[in-house]
């Protein structure tokens, strides 16, 4: 059984690697990702929220997330028929500008009636 000291070393070594993953990601101009998202609007809406009922939205989701996501589905570790084929076509900067958009906009959230 490991002392308490080293399950908290490496606890600390693998968080402190998550965020150096992290902070690696390229930069996503949101701008850029919004001319890009012309195959997103069929399913995910033109603004990020779903007009499918099985497509989630993607507005205001975490750029990290999203990022994520996506190159998850381009390498095959996270499956959906659709997303998988979309996401073959995306390049890492790409991934990091449809991210950037998406995460930028801004939601409002409605009681239910």
């Amino acid at each position: 059984m490991r002392s308490l000291p080293s399950r908290a070393f490496v606890f600390c070594a693998v968080l402190t690697g998550s965020f150096a993953a992290a902070a690696q990601q390229m930069p996503g101009d949101p701008a850029a990702g919004k001319k890009k998202t012309t195959s997103c609007q069929t399913c995910h809406g033109r603004n990020g929220m779903a007009v499918l009922p099985e497509a989630p939205n993607l507005a205001g989701q975490p750029e990290i997330y999203l990022a994520k996501a996506l190159k998850d589905y381009r390498s095959g570790k996270r499956e959906n028929e659709m997303m998988s084929v979309m996401a073959q076509a995306l390049s890492d900067q790409d991934i990091a500008d449809l991210a950037a958009w998406y995460s930028s906009l801004e939601i409002q959230l409605k009681p239910k009636p």
